[in-house]
Formats: C-alpha cells, sequence, structure tokens
C-alpha cells in the first residue's frame, strides 16, 4: 500500500505497539515516523563549527540626554563615554548641576560575542577640563555590554546613578540621564513610544536590569588564589639543556602569576619563580557595587616574562551561577578546583592557538588546574575602618588543608573505539592512531614524575605507575599496571574519492587511564540529574514542534504529555546530597543544593499548571513557555566548582595532531543509579572530530575530519565490575599477556561477531538547496556514508531542487555486535550533498544524518513500520540550515537464507535509466493530476548581465519536469510588463501537499542569433499557499443564505462631532477648552495619535499588510554564489539580481470550473490591467524616529533628504538641517509611471561643505503592489470627514464614491443610504452622524457613513479586507556596507493619485508651528538669603545680594538683576525685570533654539530642550569670585505654584514635588508666589538658602509687540526704584 504520512487511524497503529492507547503518553515519532527520526536518541549535534571565537559584528550607542543633581557648586560639567579603550566627550557646559546634552555617540565593534559583552561601559562626568587640565572628576558609572545585551538589548530614558570610585562613603554623586543600545547584525530594536514626561523625569528609573534593587551597596569581593597544579611545560627541552650546561641543574621554567579581571578592574597576585606546582595562598579584593553590573570575572594563569607574558589558561567565573539574588545568598565558591583548558601541551615559541589560552573559542587540551574561592562582604560604609578607595589590594591568606577539597579517589577511564570512518582524505595515509587524555597526556611532560601524594600522573606509553598501598581498594590487582591511553597505529583504508577509514572491523582497540581526583562526583551527579530531565524536556518539545511543522493531528496532546512528564520529573527529584564523605563541601554547594531543588519544584509546580491550559490555538506560545523552562534547566545544570576534568579524544597522524573532540566528564561519568548516571556512559557514541582553533572557523571546518564510534566510562576503580555492560553484546575480550599474577587486567582489544545487512537508501529528492555556482544554481548529487561504504547519486545540472528519485544498494554491510540491539538502536547514516564542478574538486554544500528502520531477518516486511514513509531531513551547512532532503532509509538482515528472503524492489518498470534504480513503489508518493496557472505581470529592477543591459527577457516556469513559458517582452525599457497575462500547465502531483515539489523561475534574456543568457531564477518551496480550494466559493456566497440578518455595527468613536474631537489634544488635558484652534497643527494630531486620529506603525506598513500581496506577488531572482556568511540571509542581498511579478493559481483538474468562468484569465478574475498608468506619488517625510549614525566628527549629522523613483530624483540639498541627529522634513511631489518606475528610494545623506556626502541609510518601498493592492493603499483612510482644517480629507474621491466603487467591483448589493444616518450594505447596516462643519456652517451629507463603512470595511462578508487608515509608517534606514544594522529610522508615509482621476488638493503642511513667546520675569524681593560675608569692623554678617536667571541651554543670555548690598537679614528688593524671548513647539514642549557650536561653526545648529527657566542667587564680591548661595529651576510646563507669603515659603516646594500642585505657564498665563532657593550642604543634603517673590508672565509674540516692557527698570512700563 502506498505510504502516506497522515496519522490515519492512531488508535489501529497503537494496537502493535502494544499496551493501551493514550494520546498523550506516546511519542509520536514511534507512531508515525515522519520527519522526526526513528531515534533522536543519539543522534550528534549536526553543527559543527564552534560558533565561539568568530568576530562579529556590533554597534553600541548612546546617547547623553541630561544630567542631574551633580554633587558641587558651580560646575561645568561634561560626561565621557568609554567603552573598552575608546572614549567619547560631550560637549561643555557652563556653571549648572544639571546640563542638557542631547548628544549621541556610536561605537563600531568587530570582535568574537565572548570579547564584546566583557567590555565595560563607563560613563563619567568630568567638570572644568579644559586643554591644560584634565578636569575633575565627578563620579563615574559601570555596566558590561552583556547587561546591556541580555536585556532586550537597549535601556531607554533612564537615569545612571554616579558614585565616586575614590570615596565609597560619600554616596550618591548625581545621574545622567542615557539611552544605551547594543545591537548586533540583524538584532532589531523597538523604539518605545515617547510616553509622557513626568514618569521618564522620575531619577526612580534607574539605568539597572530588573530584578536589581535600586539601592545598591558597596561590597568587596575576594578572590582567594591558594595554588595550581598541572602547569604545561612552558620549555623547549633545547632550552633546558642549556641552562643546565650552564647552570648545572634543571629549574622549571615558568614564572605563573595569576591575573583577575572585574568590572574593568584588573589585579594579580605575585609571580612564582620557576615552578610548575605554584602555591600562591593569596587574596585579591576588588571594591564594588553589589549587586555588580558586570556579569563574569576572568581568571587567568600568565607566564611572567619580560619578553612574552603569555597567557596559559583563562577562566570565566559567571557571577550568576554562584549567586542568587532570590533566595539572597551573596556570590561564594569553593574552595574548589577549577580546570582551564586552552591550546596543545606541546611548548613552541609562537603558539597558532594562542587565542584559546585568552579564553576564546573551545579549548582543545587540558592546561592546568587552579584552587581557588570566592566570597563577598556587603560594607558598611559608615565603619571607621572601611577603606574608601575602590583599589584593588592584594593579601595573604593562611594555607589551606590537604582534603579541603576532598578525598582523592582512584579514577578509571575505559574507552573502546568501534569504528573510524570518513576520514579526511587531505591528512595523508601515514599511520593513524587515537590519544585519549583526561588531563595531560605527552611525552614532553613525561620529566615529571608524580609526587607520591597521589597527584595525578601523566600517561605517557612508556612510564610504569608508582605502586600505592593498596589497602583502600579492593580491587586493586593491577598495581603495576600502565595505562594504555593509544590506540596502535594504523594504516588508513581508501573509502572514496575524499575519505579513508580505519580498518577495525572485528577487533576494536581500547583504551583505558587511571588517575586520581578528588571525589566530587555529587556535583556531577547532580548535574546529570538537572541534564536529564532537560534533555527528556528538549526531545519532547522538538516531537511537539515536528508534529506542528508537518501539520499532524493533535500537538496540543504531545505537548500535554511533555508537561505532564516534566511536572513527574520534577516532582520525584532526589538530588545526591548525602554522601560518605563530607570533606569538600562548600558553602555554594549547600546553597546550590536547595536553589536547584526550590528552582525544580517551582519549575513542576508551573509546568502543572500550565499543562491545564494547553489549548489548541496556544500550543506555539505555550511551546515557547516551556522553553524558558528548558533554558533554566541548563542554566541549573552547569555546576561552577569543576572536579574531574574533561576528556579529549585526538587524532594523531605520523605523530602530529590532527583533530580533536572533547567530552565532559560529567556526560561519561558513571553512577549506580540511573538518573545520575551521565547521558553516554557506557554507551556508544558517534563523535566527530575538529579542527583546534582558528583553522576550524569558515569552510575549512566543515569538512569531517574523522567521524568515530566511541564507547566511553568513567568512574571509581572500585566501581569497575561494571565497565564492559554497555558495550554491543557477542564480543570477546583480549588482554595484554601479564602471566597469571593479574587477571583484572581491562581488555585492549575486542573481538565481535560480524552480523550482515542489506541497506537500501531511497533518495527522492531535495530542495532549498545553496547555490554554489555563479549562475546562482548548482550541479548536485549526493553522496551516502554508511559504514565503511559510500554510494553517490546521479549528478543533476543547474537545479537547487534535484528530484533524484533514485535507490541505492549497499550490499554486504558488516556490522558488529548482537542483531537485536542493531534494531533499536542502528548506526546513522551521513549524508553529504555537493555540487559537481567540470573541473576540480566538487564543492561541499551541506550535510544531513539519519538512522536507518532495521528489519531482522525472521520479523515480517509490512505495516506499520514497513514500507519506511519518505521523510524531510534538515541540510546544515557549517551553522547555517542549507535546505531539505527528502529521503528513506531501511536496513534489512541478511538470513541464514541468504538474499532469497528480502522483499523484492518493485520500481516502476516503464523508465528506463539503465543501471539506475528508482524509488520502489511503496515509498514513492502517490500521484494526481493538477494544473498550475501562472500570471505574468511584469519583471523589475533587472541588473546587468556580463555588462549589458537586460533588453528582451523572457519568464520559463516549471514544476517536475513540466513547464510553461511567457511572451518575450519586445522592449524591457520602454514597458517591462507582460501583455499576455495568464498561461496554464498540466502536471503530475503527490497528493501529499507537504511532499509537492518547488516550482522554479527563471528569467532569460534573448540576445541575437537565439542565444539565452539566465538573468536570475528563484525557487518557491512551499505551493501551500497558492493553491486554489474550490470550498471557499461556498463562503463567498454565505450572504445570500441569511438574507434577513441585519446587523447593526455602532461605531461610537465617530459620534462626538468634530469640534470636540479637534481639542483633545493630550490625554491629560481632556478639560481644557482654552486651547485656541489656531495653535493646532497636524503634529497635534501626530503626537495625540494615541487619540486614534492616525495610526503610527512602528514598523514598515506592508509588515502589517502582508506585504501588499495579496494578488500580486513579487518573487526576488538569484545569481551568484551563496555566501559564506554566518547568517546566510546577509549574503543573500547582493545576489537579487531583480523581481519577478506575477502570481500562481494550481489545484487539481478533476475539480469543477466556478460558473462566471473567463477561459482566458483562468482563476485571476477581475484583476486590474496592466498597461503603463502615469501617478502623482507624493511623499510626506515628517522625521526620524531614532538617531542617525553620526557621519560627522563632532558627532553630529546635516542630513538631508533624496528621494529617487525611476529617473526622477528629488534632491532637498539646500534645505539640510544643520548639526542634527533628529531632524524634520517636509513633503514631496513626484510623478511616476507604473510599471517603469515602482520602487521608491528615500534617503538620508550627510551634507558635507566639502567632497563628497556620505550616505546615512536608505529605505526602499514598492510603490506597485500599494497601489494595485485591494487594501487601497494609495491614499490612507482618515477617522472623520472634515473639508477644512489640518485635517482636510485628501483623498480626490469622496468616501461616498469609494463605497460605491468598492461595492461594484466586489458586485456586492449596496451602498443604501436611509434616513437617522443609517447606511445598509450587503445586509449589515451601519450608523453614523451626518453633520459636518464647513466654515462654521452645518451641512447635511452622507459622508460620515460612507466613511463608517469603509472604517469596518474588514467586516463585510465576501469582499472585505481592512482597508490602510491614516497612518505614519517607522522604517529603517540601512547601509549596504552594514546589512542587518540600523542606521537609524524615519517616520513617513506616502499618498498616491492616478493621474486620470481628477487632480488631489494641495499638500497637507506638515512644517511645524513655532509660534514665538514672551517670558517675562520680575524679581520683586528675596528673604532669608544666607549670608556670606562677615564685616571686617563690626563682626556682623551680610550679603551683597544679586538674582542671576536663564532659560535653560541659553546660558549665554543669562541676566543679572542688580546688587543688594550689604543685607543683614537677608533681605533683597530688585524690582527688576527680566525678558526672554523664544520659540516653542507646543505638540512636543520643547523650547527651540538656534545658535553657533563654536567660532569656526559653518552655520547655526538647531536644539531641542526642554523649557526650563533657571533661578540662582549670589553674592557679590568686589576683588575676588561671587559666592553661588542657592538655585532653583522652573519646568515651565509643570513647576510648583508659588507661596502667598514669606513665611508659607519652605523647602518642601522643592524636595517633594510629588505632593505639591503644579501649574503651567503656558496655561495660566501670569504667576506671582515666593520660591525657595536651594543648595546643598557637606552632607549632599538639600537646605534652604533663601527665597525669591517673582512675577513670570507670558505673552505671544503678537502680544508682546503691542504692549513691549523694558529690560530691568527700564522704559517702557517700568519699575520703580525699590
Amino acid at each position: 500500500e502506498p505510504a502516506i504520512l497522515e496519522t490515519q487511524n492512531l488508535d489501529r497503529q497503537a494496537t502493535f505497539m502494544g499496551g493501551r492507547f493514550d494520546p498523550d503518553a506516546v511519542s509520536l515519532a514511534s507512531v508515525t515516523a515522519v520527519t522526526t527520526n526513528v531515534s533522536n536518541k543519539s543522534k550528534p549535534d549536526i553543527k559543527m563549527e564552534p560558533s565561539s571565537g568568530r568576530p562579529v559584528d556590533y554597534q553600541v550607542s548612546v546617547t547623553v540626554i541630561e544630567a542631574r543633581q551633580l554633587v558641587g557648586l558651580n560646575m561645568d560639567p561634561m560626561v565621557c563615554v568609554e567603552i573598552g579603550e575608546e572614549k567619547k566627550y560631550t560637549s561643555m557646559k557652563e556653571s549648572t548641576n544639571c546640563p542638557y546634552y542631547n548628544e549621541y555617540f556610536v561605537f563600531d565593534f568587530h570582535v568574537p560575542p565572548d570579547v564584546m559583552f566583557d567590555k565595560i561601559l563607563k560613563l563619567s562626568v568630568i567638570h572644568s577640563k579644559n586643554l591644560l587640565r584634565s578636569g575633575t572628576l565627578v563620579g563615574t558609572f559601570k555596566m558590561d555590554v552583556g547587561t546591556i545585551y541580555s536585556q532586550p538589548h537597549q535601556f531607554y530614558h533612564k537615569w545612571a546613578l554616579l558614585s565616586d570610585p575614590d570615596d565609597i562613603t560619600a554616596g550618591c554623586k548625581g545621574y545622567v540621564k542615557c539611552d544605551v543600545a547594543v545591537v548586533a547584525k540583524g538584532d532589531t530594536i523597538k523604539t518605545p513610544h515617547k510616553a509622557g514626561e513626568s514618569d521618564e523625569d522620575d531619577i526612580e528609573n534607574l539605568l539597572i536590569p530588573e530584578g536589581v534593587p535600586a539601592e545598591r551597596q558597596w561590597a568587596r569581593y575576594f578572590l582567594k588564589v591558594y595554588r595550581a597544579e598541572g602547569l604545561p611545560r612552558m620549555n623547549t627541552s633545547i632550552m633546558a639543556n642549556v641552562k643546565k650546561a650552564f647552570i648545572g641543574e634543571n629549574k622549571d621554567l615558568v614564572d605563573p602569576y595569576v591575573q583577575v579581571q572585574f568590572a574593568g578592574q584588573k589585579g594579580k597576585t605575585s609571580v612564582q619563580k620557576s615552578c610548575y606546582e605554584p602555591i600562591w595562598n593569596e587574596q585579591i579584593v576588588f571594591t564594588e557595587m553589589f549587586p555588580p553590573l558586570c556579569k563574569r570575572m576572568k581568571i587567568q594563569i600568565r607566564d611572567s616574562d619580560k619578553v612574552n607574558d603569555v597567557a596559559m589558561g583563562t577562566h570565566f567565573l559567571d557571577l550568576r551561577k554562584i549567586s542568587n539574588d532570590g533566595d539572597k545568598f551573596l556570590p561564594t565558591l569553593g574552595p574548589a578546583w577549577v580546570n582551564m583548558y586552552g591550546s596543545t601541551r606541546t611548548y613552541t615559541l609562537m603558539d597558532e592557538y594562542q587565542e584559546l589560552n585568552e579564553g576564546l573559542g573551545e579549548g582543545v587540551s587540558f592546561r592546568a588546574r587552579l584552587l581557588i574561592s570566592v566570597s563577598v562582604e556587603i560594607l558598611d560604609p559608615s565603619s571607621p575602618d572601611t577603606s574608601s578607595s575602590t583599589e584593588v589590594q592584594l593579601e595573604g591568606i593562611p594555607n589551606i588543608s590537604e582534603n579541603a577539597t576532598g578525598k582523592i579517589e582512584e579514577f578509571f577511564l575505559f574507552g573502546s573505539f568501534l569504528e573510524a570512518t570518513m576520514i579526511d582524505r587531505k591528512i595523508g595515509d601515514k599511520p593513524i592512531n587515537f590519544e585519549v587524555t583526561i588531563y595531560f597526556g605527552d611525552e614532553l611532560d613525561g620529566a615529571n614524575q608524580p609526587k607520591l601524594q597521589g597527584k595525578k600522573k601523566a600517561e605517557g606509553e612508556e612510564e610504569t605507575e608508582l605502586i600505592r598501598d593498596s589497602s583502600e581498594d579492593e580491587m586493586d590487582d593491577d598495581g603495576d599496571l600502565a595505562s594504555v591511553a593509544t590506540t596502535p597505529p594504523m594504516k588508513p583504508v581508501v573509502t572514496d574519492s575524499n575519505y579513508f577509514h580505519l580498518p577495525y572491523f572485528e577487533r576494536k582497540p581500547c583504551i583505558y587511564i587511571k588517575s586520581w581526583w578528588q571525589d566530587q562526583r555529587r556535583r556531577l551527579y547532580n548535574a546529570n540529574i538537572i541534564d536529564n530531565i532537560a534533555h527528556k524536556l528538549e526531545e519532547g518539545l522538538n516531537d511537539v514542534q515536528e508534529i506542528i511543522k508537518t501539520e499532524k493531528a493533535y500537538p496540543e496532546r504531545r505537548l500535554r504529555g511533555v508537561l505532564e512528564e516534566l511536572t513527574q520529573r520534577c516532582q520525584f527529584l532526589v538530588l545526591a546530597n548525602t554522601d560518605q564523605n563530607l570533606s569538600g563541601k562548600t558553602k555554594l554547594d549547600r546553597e546550590r543544593l536547595k536553589l536547584c531543588m526550590a528552582e525544580q519544584e517551582a519549575v513542576g509546580q508551573q509546568a502543572k499548571a500550565m499543562r491545564s491550559q494547553v489549548k489548541r490555538s496556544t500550543v506555539r506560545e505555550k511551546v515557547k513557555l516551556t522553553q524558558q523552562f528548558l533554558q533554566k534547566l541548563r542554566f541549573l545544570a552547569d555546576e561552577p566548582q569543576h572536579s574531574v576534568p574533561d576528556v579529549f579524544i585526538w587524532m594523531i597522524s605520523n605523530g602530529k595532531r590532527i583533530a580533536y573532540a572533547r567530552v565532559p566528564s560529567k556526560d561519561i561519568l558513571y553512577s549506580g543509579m540511573d538518573e545520575e548516571r551521565g547521558k553516554d556512559c557506557g554507551k556508544v557514541k558517534t563523535s566527530f572530530l575538529r579542527i583546534p582553533g582558528k583553522r576550524g572557523f569558515g569552510p575549512a571546518g566543515w569538512t569531517v575530519q574523522a567521524k568515530i564510534e566511541i564507547y566511553l566510562w568513567l568512574g571509581l576503580n572500585r566501581q569497575r565490575k561494571d565497565y564492559l555492560c554497555g558495550l554491543p553484546n557477542g564480543f570477546e575480550e583480549n588482554r595484554l599477556s601479564k602471566g597469571p599474577g593479574s587477571p583484572l587486567s581491562p581488555p585492549i582489544s575486542l573481538t565481535y561477531m560480524k552480523q550482515i545487512f542489506q541497506l537500501r537508501v531511497h533518495m527522492y529528492q531535495a530542495r532549498g538547496l545553496f547555490a554554489a555556482d555563479s549562475t546562482g544554481l548548482s550541479d548536485p548529487f549526493a553522496r551516502v556514508f554508511f559504514s565503511t561504504q559510500s554510494q553517490v547519486t546521479e549528478v543533476l545540472p543547474e537545479t537547487l531542487c534535484p528530484t533524484w528519485d533514485q535507490l541505492l544498494l549497499f550490499e554486504n554491510v558488516e556490522l558488529f555486535g548482537e542483531a537485536s540491539e542493531l534494531r533499536d538502536d542502528p548506526p546513522i547514516i551521513v549524508i553529504e550533498l555537493y555540487d559537481q564542478d567540470t573541473v576540480g574538486k566538487a564543492d561541499f554544500m551541506g550535510r544531513t544524518f539519519a538512522k536507518p528502520v532495521v528489519k531482522m531477518a525472521e520479523e515480517h516486511y509490512g505495516p506499520p513500520r514497513f514500507p519506511p514513509p519518505l521523510e524531510y531531513y534538515q541540510i546544515y551547512r557549517g551553522n547555517g540550515m542549507a535546505g531539505e532532503m527528502l529521503a528513506a532509509f531501511e536496513l534489512l538482515q541478511i538470513g541464514p537464507k541468504g538474499k532469497a528472503d528480502l522483499p523484492p524492489i518493485d520500481g516502476p518498470t516503464d523508465m528506463d535509466r539503465g543501471p539506475l534504480l528508482p524509488v520502489p513503489m511503496g515509498i514513492r508518493p502517490v500521484l494526481s493530476k493538477y494544473r498550475i496557472e501562472v500570471l505574468f505581470w511584469g519583471l523589475r529592477d533587472l541588473k546587468r548581465v556580463n555588462l549589458a543591459q537586460v533588453d528582451r527577457p523572457r519568464v520559463d516556469v516549471e514544476c517536475a519536469g513540466k513547464g510553461v513559458q511567457s511572451v518575450l517582452i519586445p522592449n524591457y525599457k520602454k514597458n517591462p510588463n507582460f501583455s499576455t497575462l495568464v498561461k496554464c500547465f498540466e502536471v503530475d502531483l503527490p497528493e501529499n501537499e507537504l511532499l509537492h515539489p518547488p516550482l522554479n523561475i527563471r528569467v532569460v534574456d534573448c540576445r541575437a542569433f537565439g542565444r539565452y543568457t539566465l538573468v536570475g531564477s528563484n525557487a518557491v518551496t512551499s505551493l501551500r499557499k497558492f493553491i486554489y480550494r474550490p470550498s471557499d466559493k461556498q463562503a463567498n456566497n454565505w450572504s445570500t443564505a441569511c438574507s434577513d440578518a441585519v446587523v447593526k455595527v455602532e461605531v461610537d468613536d465617530d459620534k462626538d462631532t468634530k469640534g470636540r474631537k479637534k481639542k483633545r489634544k493630550k490625554g491629560d488635558e481632556m478639560e481644557d477648552d482654552g486651547l485656541d484652534e489656531s495653535m493646532l497643527d497636524w503634529w497635534s494630531k501626530y503626537f495625540a495619535s494615541i487619540e486614534t486620529l492616525t495610526e503610527v506603525y512602528p514598523k514598515e506598513l506592508e509588515s502589517d499588510f502582508d506585504n501588499f500581496e495579496d494578488w500580486l506577488h513579487s518573487f526576488n531572482l538569484f545569481r551568484g554564489k551563496g555566501g559564506d556568511d554566518d547568517d546566510q540571509n546577509g549574503s543573500d542581498e547582493d545576489r537579487i539580481v531583480g523581481k519577478f511579478k506575477g502570481s500562481l493559481c494550481m489545484y487539481k483538474v478533476s475539480d469543477e470550473l466556478p460558473r462566471d468562468f473567463d477561459s482566458n484569465m483562468g482563476m485571476f478574475q477581475n484583476i486590474p490591467h496592466n498597461d503603463p498608468i502615469i501617478v502623482l506619488v507624493r511623499v510626506y517625510i515628517i522625521r526620524q524616529a531614532t538617531d542617525l549614525h553620526p557621519a560627522d566628527i563632532n558627532g553630529k549629522a546635516d542630513p538631508y533628504i533624496v528621494i529617487k523613483l525611476g529617473k526622477n530624483e528629488v534632491k532637498d540639498k539646500e534645505n539640510y538641517i544643520s548639526k542634527q541627529l533628529n531632524p524634520l522634513f517636509g513633503s514631496f511631489d513626484i510623478e511616476a509611471t507604473f510599471p517603469m518606475d515602482s520602487t521608491l528610494t528615500v534617503s538620508i545623506y550627510d551634507w558635507d561643505l566639502v567632497g563628497t556626502d556620505d550616505l546615512i541609510g536608505e529605505t526602499k518601498l514598492d510603490l506597485e503592489n500599494r497601489f494595485y493592492s485591494k487594501h487601497r493603499a494609495t491614499c490612507g483612510v482618515t477617522a472623520s470627514y472634515a473639508s477644512h482644517g489640518y485635517n482636510i480629507w485628501r483623498d480626490p474621491m469622496k468616501p461616498t464614491q469609494i463605497l460605491a466603487k468598492l461595492c461594484k467591483d466586489g458586485k456586492l448589493d449596496g451602498p443604501h443610504y436611509g434616513p437617522g444616518g443609517r447606511v445598509k450594505v450587503e445586509n449589515r447596516v451601519f450608523m453614523a452622524s451626518t453633520e459636518i462643519e464647513d466654515e462654521n456652517l452645518k451641512k447635511q451629507t452622507n459622508e460620515h457613513l460612507a466613511l463608517t463603512v469603509l472604517r469596518h470595511w474588514e467586516e463585510i462578508p465576501g469582499a472585505g479586507c481592512k482597508l490602510v487608515p491614516e497612518h505614519v509608517e517607522t522604517r529603517p534606514l540601512l547601509h549596504p556596507d552594514k546589512p542587518g544594522i540600523e542606521q537609524g529610522r524615519i517616520e513617513m508615509w506616502v499618498d498616491m493619485f492616478p493621474k486620470d482621476m481628477t487632480a488631489p488638493g494641495p499638500a497637507l503642511d506638515i512644517a511645524p508651528r513655532k509660534p514665538k513667546f514672551e517670558l517675562r520675569v520680575i524679581i520683586w524681593n528675596t528673604d532669608e538669603v544666607v549670608l556670606e560675608d562677615d564685616d571686617i569692623f563690626t563682626g556682623e554678617k551680610s550679603s551683597d545680594i544679586f538674582v542671576r536667571s536663564w532659560l535653560k541651554g541659553q546660558q549665554e543670555d543669562k541676566q543679572d538683576t542688580d546688587v543688594h548690598y550689604h543685607s543683614i537679614t537677608g533681605e533683597g528688593n530688585f524690582n527688576w525685570r527680566f525678558i526672554y524671548p523664544f520659540d516653542y513647539l507646543m505638540a512636543e514642549e520643547k523650547i527651540v533654539i538656534s545658535k553657533k557650536e563654536s567660532m569656526f561653526a559653518w552655520d547655526e545648529t538647531e536644539y531641542k530642550i526642554p523649557a526650563r527657566l533657571n533661578l540662582q542667587v549670589w553674592d557679590a564680591d568686589h576683588f575676588s569670585a561671587d559666592d553661588f548661595l542657592g538655585a532653583i529651576e522652573l519646568d515651565l510646563n509643570r513647576f510648583p505654584r508659588g507661596a502667598k507669603t514669606a513665611k508659607q515659603c519652605t523647602i518642601e516646594m522643592v524636595t517633594n514635588e510629588a505632593d505639591v500642585p503644579t501649574v503651567s505657564i503656558f496655561k495660566q498665563k501670569r504667576i506671582k508666589g515666593w520660591w525657595p532657593f536651594v543648595a546643598r550642604n557637606e552632607e549632599d543634603e538639600f537646605e534652604l538658602t533663601g527665597k525669591v517673590e517673582a512675577e513670570l508672565h507670558l505673552l505671544t509674540g503678537e502680544e508682546a509687540e503691542k504692549c513691549p516692557a523694558g529690560e530691568g527698570r527700564n522704559e517702557p512700563e517700568p519699575l520703580e526704584k525699590p
């Protein structure tokens, strides 16, 4: 019977599985093997390439907005931003404690992630820095980049709290408000919508990650370094001999010291001269805030050398793993050993793997281990003995006892190599052997004989081990036994043109090693227990995702089963706690035990609660949540205190180390309890060996160096009796013959019985492969490896979606071991795809793994397991996905009767393909006849091919060997559209939609003499969205069934008449009707867009409307080789050579056709004609939503806009906006002719006086799809209809006309307008008011009614869809050189008006209004001002008071009153008027200032600054500088109402602003009262230093001209002298 992929009749199949049927419990993989392989259990990880250590692009952007409450008097502050080594400074602001900067800085990096995330971001405020002096540090703030990245990549408008690194008792030194963002390629950052200013101004809104308390305390971090051992020999033997000759003694040639980096500080221990087993006993003390905002401590052992000071090993300590803020235990660790890994231990002067020792990339060998402990104590800054500086200190500590880290036990490691295949031919055919090491195994290390107290021993093969007293070990009869660490060398045998294999047939070599370690197994056991739970959970999740992907039934049941199992496992969790010897148990062990128990229990509870909420609809989001459980478990399983180091397997060819694999020791650790045992202990595991270090990056690391099947077992020597248990059965042991004395020595090789099998590989097809040739296509073939054999499929030319349809037979496959075991866990099959080249070697295109379905000789060949169904296998190339392959694999045992038992191979006989066998009947999919219709619309943006322009293109569409060609486009330049729109062809396709082959679209250019050149191609991998299902037709006609049902759609938001609507500006000003209509402009509407006047889309408009591909699709055409970037998508951008516009429709031929069928157009009824059409395009550029990447040295840009559409280009160069990163632009009109000009490019350039202008970024819009879309994206539908004012209706067609046209096009009944504001469309009734204000006259109209219907068009049955509302879209700007990293965003919208309709009105004026205002401040009196001077004669205190004032940002224009001399009471009388004219943006509540930045600036820079008035009181001195006494800053939009009298005026008006009633000068216009002056005293507390009686009066520009007033006490309107 044919193999069909559906889960038909689960129950019937489940009875085969035996047992009752519970859909939750049965893993679906076992019921139907579709795309999940038969057993995913022991498949190796397919992603070959190491991902860490490879450099990536990062961009860090920091906006320094302002600073507040800086400590110090009358300072000139500037902010320094420092990341790693790079520093950038803001400008300096004069004499203020709360400077406003709004400056933007960008740092670009190209480094590996580890390096990036350990960099420290440091903000420091410096005051009075100039060319000569470096300035004084006010305070700093530190955080590592990784912390920012682990937030959603950014902190927005947060306050960084400054502290003084030299004086930790001082407390807060002020705050800096900033935005910080870190992006790597492809990350997007959400721009938070501007919320009300008030909550951002809250200093409580601190720059710290969630979960960190706002009040951070100072703490000391103690890192104790006791000793190290196992350091690699850092000298060559030659050097040693020379030294010996001179000095006459052999000293150790290494001078180790430990260096620790944490939070931007470095500490070092002393150097221990020439010592391989150094003992330091020192502690390094860091003083830093707690919790720290820097996550990792970097600990390095370095070799001190004047010439070449190198790292010998690096370990990163993640503080999150050794502390917990929930359960409140501070970071603690040890005393415990940490293992360091790095390059190989052979010493060379220029170590090519030196990077590995610095901690970059995965270490390839053990380097050393270091005994350390960490502790933290919170400081009490008030206690007198606390030193106030944060310098790193070094102190001595007492020695630690030998057994503090645990009792030393003897461990035994056994390994057996069952197979070594796929050895890269490049290695050469010298003899190859394998070495397994758990500590260090190298001839050079042999010089150092192990000391007696149970230290580890070097495993050179020659020395024998010293005999230890064998009382503690019951089984230690093999005392004189040497370890065998390497397999005997063998010459490799050729498999095929790329690979060798080693002839390990019947005899499998073994290795065994003894070593001594502190017994800390329970740490590894606990990690294994959690790991096992995580592993099971991950398998279950993969199952669920497969079910969702292949659209099988009941994914929610399987997910419930997964959660149920998780709950069970978490609840019955017992961690290995009780241990025989308690020595070496640290505080962290106890705390982690509690933590893990608690977390597990929590996970179990949450899983239980979640299980009941899993529904069909919520499966996807619940899977996401379950993945968070998985991450949490993985995090808990990672044990920070190491014990037994990892095991390394090296392949050595002719004495040279070639490739390695690293096996974590916990994975192979033995325990009597199942759940504690490592997941690979006593199991055969497939490992792929890798090239070490940097050379393994990129394509070099993609070829398999070797594939080994290895069995490993690690445990205590006394548990040894079980070490052979997990091996495949059916072997005899071969020992070294040592005479009768040593019966128990482990085997050095195993001899197996063999089983004979036949493997059938059914290669059907592949899709979405990598483009390996310059044409953008490949000539793919597949090479299949199994055991020591390999075979290839045929080569199919020029395709990315080959259908091989070929059966490969592997005869006489010899497998070793017991048959029944092979049935349950067969070896894996490796499939590699290559691109055949005419010359040279075939290019590697990707690989995948599979497991065959096994049939034993005595089993029946039939359902449910046979014949196996075709499945999809994901193909990987490096770490990137490179397509998928459809195939099936079966492994059949050849019994005693030979091949006669095997099921016959029955292929279709009609195909004559010579020796090639097709896939047999039961496995190949069932086909039926489909018709595919293709809509050919046109071609766009074709690039040149071989320098010649494309002139006469044609499109070929092909699917499963059949196809159709479009008509030729006679002249691509003149009209790139096709004249014949629809063509169709018939083809046989599989019934199962998941198996549909891809459809290939290829564009060729017809050159002279009938030559054809390929322009580009596209493979449509999934045809599902183009399948036409006739059942939809019934849905369209449902309206006839319910003819009388009247649906009332109440639309309330349009009920209020327009008048109310306009006056609603910000949510909080509803009551205020005094705002003048004339003050409102388009911007008020924009800033109030939260009020549903316009939609503001935070991303491109298309992304909300499915790219406007409702009937016209764009297919990108690719050409050229695929890139080898990490992320395949970045390189694909450059391969696009144009677009094909059109669509597809496929259906089974038998389906009956609809009635109104026009046979020419096929299924594509009533689509518009594609003749050229002229359109007026009106582009409104509003502003930049986020900061632009600065292009000039001063960190600003002078942006201007360029808009390109076809040949038309609008440059707005004259209107460049100087020195701005947040500019506003305007609207532009362009005429365009579709289809010639269909892509609109908006670019922003940086204006430069000399040289060329630089591109900052650009964005591209496809206008054609918008124009033809049924969502009507030509002109957004406004929320309300107005015929005048800033909200005027922009479309040339009125709502009633649009509605009538839509009804006609959709063949709908209506619209019928009825009395009382009703309208009926297709049996739906809508209601709205019909009055409209027009120049203060009321008129009756149906426009509101029509508009209401349009805004609810998606509810109309049959033809309805959402119409694009009036909107503003936010588009990211990208730069071609930095793909994937945003260079800023732009807010804009586009209106399009066809020229054959009535002309549209004039463009909306979106220039922001900047009404002029004048603020008059009269200082009447002061009172209770502190007295500064002593009178020389009388000794009484007095002050010479004057008041100084300015508007924020305009310090230069500060104004002073005259001086009230010799005030004894602190009272001063002034009657003095200050006058400040300013421009004000109502909508943004900002003052606009234009001024030159320096004497040399070319033009003025525009700043937008919050409206704040500063008042200060000073004491005038004749001969010295004036003394600053106090100040107050009033935010003109919300400041405390002045007190009626001096008595009622208190400091509370400033300190707790929240409780004081506030007023806005823009509403009150005139306010008089008393306000307090404050300053900080020595203790940094605010104190009252005076009071001022002032009057604030705000006038508009016109009013100020009508009644002018003089400054000071001058005319006009003079004030009298006090």
